[in-house]
């Protein structure tokens, strides 16, 4: 089985996927860090030096390399993965996939990512609280049709790493 998680930058993609990789004794990858190793540069300077639009095609092939293959592994997608290309729509028709939005409440994304801001290029020249939390209001908006597509969501709202990580394995099985 290929686990796909998806949801907005911030949720813990990344830290669940890891989690449940290891209850799985699956393969995680990190569709991010897959995309910086065969690049050889981080996301930060792909967006900075050849811009956003050549980062999603590689984005977008990246993961079609990785759904093509016939193993089993837990994938992180990028926040904005599911809504470039037909990166949702594959996702969706694979049959091999289950994929799980994983949703966490308004309040608690944007303090975890106000705090965060510096290390994301999409969200680093933010100052202001109250118009990074319109920012991530709207953007989350025009996401959330995209991450509603997946197979499962799962409200991760206030719930610690270990605790979400049970609701994520109660879905898969």
């Amino acid at each position: 089985m290929k686990v796909v998680l998806l949801g907005y930058m911030g949720v813990g993609k990344s830290t669940l996927g890891r989690l449940l990789a290891e209850k799985l004794e699956s393969e995680f990858i990190d569709l991010d860090d897959y995309i910086e190793t065969r690049e050889g540069m981080t996301i930060q300077e792909l967006f900075k030096i050849k811009g956003e639009i050549y980062f999603r095609k590689l984005e977008s092939l990246a993961l079609d390399e990785l759904l093509a293959q016939q193993r089993e592994f837990v994938l992180a997608l990028g926040g904005g993965t599911p809504v470039y290309g037909n990166n949702m729509s594959r996702i969706a028709n694979d049959s091999e996939v289950k994929s799980i939005y994983l949703k966490l409440n308004l309040n608690e994304l944007v303090a975890r990512l106000f705090s965060q801001r510096a290390s994301r290029p999409l969200i680093s020249h933010y100052d202001d609280y109250n118009q990074f939390e319109e920012f991530v209001r709207k953007h989350l908006f025009e996401r959330q049709q995209f991450y509603f597509l997946a197979n499962h969501v799962l409200d991760i709202s206030d719930a610690s790493p270990e605790e979400s990580l049970a609701k994520l394995v109660d879905i898969l099985e």
